[in-house]
């Protein structure tokens, strides 16, 4: 299993990516491989986000 700093570091990098993504985003007329690239960051983020608070929870 990965540790905190591990996932935490993740998420930053999978944000980061997000970030870009969206700023290549043309204004109009997306395409559908460009949104699928967006959405598969965004699952990514989410599973690392409920990793960490899962961690997050059993150390509480």
């Amino acid at each position: 299993m990965d540790s905190l700093e591990i996932l935490e570091d993740r998420l930053k990098k999978i944000e980061k990516k997000i970030e870009e993504a969206k700023q290549h985003l043309p204004a109009h007329s997306i395409k559908p491989p460009v949104m699928m690239t967006l959405l598969d960051f965004e699952d990514e983020r989410d599973a690392i986000m409920e990793k960490i608070n899962s961690i997050r929870k059993k150390n509480a």
